[in-house]
């Protein structure tokens, strides 16, 4: 069993001190301060003198940071190989010390285990703590331990990917093994520039990643967003920096984005008649268009506008990087759940919440609910058509609340508003139908410059479908043969379904299966056709070939109450469609004595009748 001494500092091991000369001084850096590799700069500068005592913790906690591929990690080591040689150079001496920490210290170092250790090693040695994380330092002078506090943002650093960007570039791509290059230009109007001849060697760009993290940990302008094994991702100043590394890329790289252009809603020229749909009724935006098109440049524009009219606004982001006045306090969805965010922007009762880049469900969904909740919405999505932004939201949220959580989509192309659509909700028969017992609710969309009907959302059998109006009627023929077929296969395995009309559908079945298919006393059947809102035909898969190619030669006389068709006895027994002009009309079973009989007053007879006198061409089709 170990054996501790009690005296007027913490617990201490025994042997944990190290003998020392007398005067000599000890500093005992933190991890912290290894990371912004700002040791080595104090025993070069003369402030640190005597003996650098480094706790293995730190080294075992920058290796295991290195092991997950994180740049900071490689900062600390690169930092200690540094001081080890000012410290040879300066003759102050460097030593470890302590034992190493188990993988359990080491996953928990965010709460502090780490930290405790090296304040131990420090009291126990009457060294100096040297960090620059402020609640480590207080925790250590709270102690009586001898602290140097040092602000890492105060420490000046230079950023080196900054040589390669001047005043026209959009985004710099930087990649081992090949020559960097440049986008110039403006939203939609770019051109690639290569930047030099050489291509990039990996210590290159192994330097330009570290010089990013550690100017981000000192600057008090920029921040890391998310570090990962595989990638990095830093706001520094107005540039956003992504840095991927393998085995989740094929190689080191490196991509910087910077807005070129900080425009007002002015700039945008937008007629009247928007402007006051953005400042008084939308309230449920969304901003979509192709990556670099300028949707986040246009929603700074707007948050700025709503700033300026005295509104509150806040945004959400993943990183954050919206280029906005002070006024607009930004969240980053990267360090708060969903649940949290929510609860926030709740309680703080902003009058608008730009949604930066919206991804996956649990981003439609916090949008929907901010929106519901009566938060005015401006959600930035990914979209190469005006309508994609909206189909996002299908299946995500119910059809209805659809127009409740969405009024305005706002396309962007090119840097401009390229489309505007408006939504809102209505009961009808969709277009391209023309029964009225099929009226359901109606998702419109809108062209919002002439209020011209472009798209209409609805359910269709078991799906929700976004249907154009125009050409509607072959889109909802492969829709409803899809929708068909898919409803049919639960009973019946595979169907060949055949389109008549809106109303009317023939499904071919293997004969076997056809009485599963409708069912005792036709139950299953009716029941089908009441969920999909069309009248099915049920036929042997046998008959479909010979079916599908056969016209029925017939002759038509009048008597004083009925139409009577007359076909050849052959045909006895078999159903019959009529059309006019290849639109379809009903359809019959030919009788024992050949005919198809029907009265004048029938809805059958008087398709004829109208059709005839309208000079229309009647066939039967078998």
């Amino acid at each position: 069993m170990e054996k501790w001494i009690w005296c007027d500092k913490p617990f201490i091991k025994p042997g944990v001190v190290e003998s020392v000369m007398e005067g000599e001084k000890i500093y005992v850096p933190d991890t912290s301060v290894v990371i912004e590799g700002v040791v080595s700069g104090m025993v070069k500068d003369g402030e640190i003198t005597g003996k650098v005592l480094i706790h293995h913790a730190v080294v075992a906690e920058l290796e295991h940071q290195a092991n997950f591929g994180k740049e900071v990690g490689f900062l600390g080591l690169d930092e200690i190989k540094n001081l080890r040689k000012i410290c040879k150079k300066k003759k102050v001496k460097l030593e470890f010390s302590g034992s190493r920490p188990n993988y359990g210290q080491i996953r928990h170092a965010k709460h502090g285990e780490i930290d405790a250790m090296i304040r131990e090693l420090a009291w126990g040695n009457d060294g100096t703590l040297v960090t620059s994380d402020n609640v480590q330092s207080q925790t250590a002078e709270a102690l009586g331990i001898n602290v140097i506090f040092i602000e890492a943002k105060k420490v000046k650093k230079n950023l080196l990917i900054k040589k390669f960007f001047d005043k026209e570039t959009m985004s710099i791509h930087i990649k081992v093994g090949t020559k960097p290059y440049a986008k110039k230009g403006r939203p939609g109007k770019w051109k690639f520039v290569v930047l030099r001849d050489e291509v990039m060697e990996d210590g290159e760009v192994d330097e330009l990643a570290k010089n990013i993290i550690e100017f981000a940990g000192m600057d008090s302008d920029s921040f890391v967003e998310i570090e990962r094994k595989g990638s990095s991702i830093a706001q520094i100043k107005d540039i956003r920096i992504v840095i991927c590394r393998p085995p989740l890329s094929d190689g080191r790289e490196i991509t910087a984005v910077r807005p070129v252009v900080n425009l007002e809603l002015i700039d945008y020229k937008l007629d009247d008649k928007l402007v006051k749909r953005l400042t008084e009724k939308a309230e449920g935006i969304l901003i979509s268009g192709a990556p670099g098109m300028g949707k986040t440049t246009f929603a700074q524009a707007l948050a700025k506008l709503y700033v300026n009219t005295k509104k509150t606004v806040k945004t959400i982001e993943a990183p954050r990087d919206l280029q906005l006045p002070a006024e607009v306090t930004q969240y980053s969805k990267n360090f708060g759940s969903s649940e949290e965010l929510h609860d926030i922007l709740l309680l703080s009762r902003p009058d608008y919440t730009i949604f930066d880049e919206m991804r996956n469900t649990s981003d439609f969904r916090l949008y929907s609910d901010l929106r519901l909740s009566g938060v005015g919405m401006v959600g930035v999505i990914h979209g190469t058509t005006p309508i994609d932004a909206v189909q996002r939201f299908v299946g995500r949220i119910e059809l209805g609340m659809i127009p409740s959580v969405l009024d305005t989509v706002i396309f962007i192309k090119d840097g401009e508003v390229n489309k505007v659509y408006s939504l809102n909700m209505v009961v009808k028969v969709p277009s391209g139908m023309v029964a009225a017992d099929l009226a359901r609710p109606v998702v419109e969309v809108k062209d919002f410059s002439d209020g011209k009907l472009e798209y209409e959302m609805y359910s269709f059998g078991e799906e929700t479908v976004v249907v154009p109006v125009s050409g509607s009627g072959t889109h909802m023929s492969e829709l409803a043969k899809r929708t068909v077929e898919d409803v049919i296969r639960k009973y019946a395995g595979d169907a060949d379904v055949r389109i008549i009309n809106d109303r009317k559908v023939v499904v071919y079945v293997d004969k076997e299966k056809i009485p599963r298919l409708i069912g005792k006393e036709g139950r299953q059947i009716e029941s089908i056709e009441r969920e999909l809102g069309l009248s099915i035909d049920v036929r042997n898969v046998e008959e479909k070939d010979i079916q599908s190619k056969r016209d029925a030669r017939f002759r038509m006389k009048e008597s004083k109450n009925n139409i009577v068709f007359i076909f050849d006895r052959e045909l006895i027994g078999k159903q019959v469609d009529f059309y006019l002009n290849d639109r379809y009309g009903f359809s019959a079973t030919v009788g024992k004595k050949g005919e198809i009989r029907m009265n004048k007053d029938s809805e059958s007879a008087e398709f004829v009748i109208d059709g005839l006198d309208g000079k229309a061409v009647l066939s039967a089709k078998v």
